[in-house]
């Protein structure tokens, strides 16, 4: 695809397709290759592609990929330790069994299929501590309490060229809510909402923010674990989409000092019914599910931030006036807190603030669910809602200042062990505690300019 492509006139399926319809296609020879993927712990779609005949002939009960792909850094670096990989173990294989209830169109492949995939041991159980399964379990406990997970997620970003002169932001003006752009960016945001429609993300807006070169996407609301796919397959299309037009999309909390990049995500319980479980009317109380669920969220969160703060890149995003957290608050339309109720009518739900650009969506999205739920069995009641700056509420418990201080509350937390497991949290501990020996162990640009006199 490139910036003539007429994405009205694909010849292929756009976006998902039934299991008998890719049987047709694979056998029309529509479909050439089959993109067989699993999120890794970064939330980057990892795998193999294969010759569509030869998987549909061999794989169709799964491939074998190396373990690793769940235990690296963002470099790629197989990191040693973890229970069940590592050098001791040789770094072996898993069989990934697809989805193929769960196959996607690519409109930059032509005749590529993806297809999710599941990491499974030798006995053929799930890996637990796969980011995908991890949320699938999440969802599992909630049904198990009666209730449906709607989720939306909503994505920030810095588009940077790729020039001879280095990165930097596309525009450097607030186009914040702007609707007139350079003709390169209104060029590249078009071609973005065609790519994504023919890949089938359904998506409620794109908008520019206020600094240089932070754009907004906001996908549309629906089944948790769809909408957490769905943000999985956008991250590894735009950046196709961004390097065509000689761009390069940055997903990091704070990119440059006195910029955030958040990773906001919408959350509702609904019954199996189909009714709305944090319907709201202003002026009313808010439901008591919906007050549980933040009393949980509050409660549980301060123990899970390596899930949804990943990085020590991640805690310098919290900074004071910045619509980015400081506190675990929340409140009514409050874009101060962590925590904010809105919508309207059946509409109502929760937007949780906390994680960042580099948030993987499932872990995130994890974190949340499991916190919920916590609220929910232990039928907690929150603190009142923050009515004021929630920058100046000092009564609410403080965001961790880096990922240091947030990992030994991690890690030897019982409220944590008992949400996610000690398996779960052993491997995610092990996990930032490489991301920060990376960080101890290098020299940063700024570190020279600060020395070198």
């Amino acid at each position: 695809m490139n910036a003539e492509t007429n994405h009205t006139e694909t010849p292929w399926p756009a976006g998902p397709v039934s299991r008998e319809a890719l049987q047709r296609l694979l056998k029309d020879r529509s479909v050439t290759d089959i993109m067989l993927a699993v999120p890794d712990l970064q939330g980057r779609l990892l795998g193999k592609t294969f010759n569509a005949p030869v998987f549909l002939e061999r794989m169709t009960d799964g491939a074998q990929m190396c373990s690793y792909i769940l235990a690296t850094d963002v470099d790629m670096t197989p990191l040693d330790g973890f229970d069940f990989t590592g050098w001791e173990q040789g770094f072996g294989d898993f069989l990934v069994t697809p989805d193929l209830d769960n196959v996607r169109m690519l409109p930059y492949r032509p005749g590529t299929a993806l297809i999710f995939g599941t990491p499974v041991h030798d006995d053929g159980t799930p890996v637990e501590v796969a980011p995908r399964r991890l949320l699938e379990t999440q969802i599992e406990r909630l049904n198990e309490l009666g209730y449906v997970v709607k989720a939306g997620v909503e994505s920030e970003f810095l588009l940077h060229s790729d020039g001879p002169s280095g990165r930097t932001p596309v525009w450097g003006d607030n186009l914040d809510y702007g609707l007139q752009y350079p003709p390169q960016v209104s060029d590249f945001l078009h071609h973005l909402a065609d790519a994504m429609r023919d890949a089938g993300l359904v998506h409620e807006a794109i908008k520019t923010e206020s600094a240089a070169g932070q754009t907004e996407v906001t996908l549309a609301y629906g089944q948790a674990l769809k909408s957490c796919d769905d943000y999985a397959v956008f991250r590894h299309l735009i950046r196709d989409i961004a390097g065509r037009h000689s761009m390069i999309p940055v997903f990091m909390a704070a990119p440059e000092t006195g910029v955030g990049s958040g990773l906001h995500l919408h959350v509702s319980l609904w019954t199996e019914r189909d009714e709305p479980g944090f319907a709201h009317h202003r002026g009313e109380e808010l439901p008591p599910l919906m007050l549980r669920a933040v009393a949980g969220l509050l409660s549980a969160l301060p123990h899970l931030a390596p899930l949804y703060a990943p990085t020590p890149n991640s805690y310098k995003r919290y900074q004071p006036h910045s619509f980015a957290p400081t506190r675990y608050t929340w409140g009514f339309d409050h874009r101060g807190c962590a925590i904010r109720v809105t919508g309207h009518g059946n509409g109502t739900h929760l937007e949780v603030r906390l994680a960042g650009a580099d948030a993987n969506a499932y872990l995130a999205l994890t974190a949340y669910l499991s916190a919920i739920a916590h609220g929910l069995k232990e039928k907690l009641s929150p603190r009142p809602a923050c009515d004021r700056d929630a920058y100046h509420d000092r009564s609410a418990i403080p965001v961790y200042a880096d990922l240091a201080e947030a990992l030994p509350h991690f890690e030897h937390s019982t409220i944590a062990h008992s949400l996610l497991g000690k398996d779960t949290v052993r491997h995610y501990a092990h996990a930032a505690r490489a991301e920060l020996a990376w960080y101890r162990t290098h020299v940063t640009d700024l570190e020279q300019q600060r020395g070198i006199r």
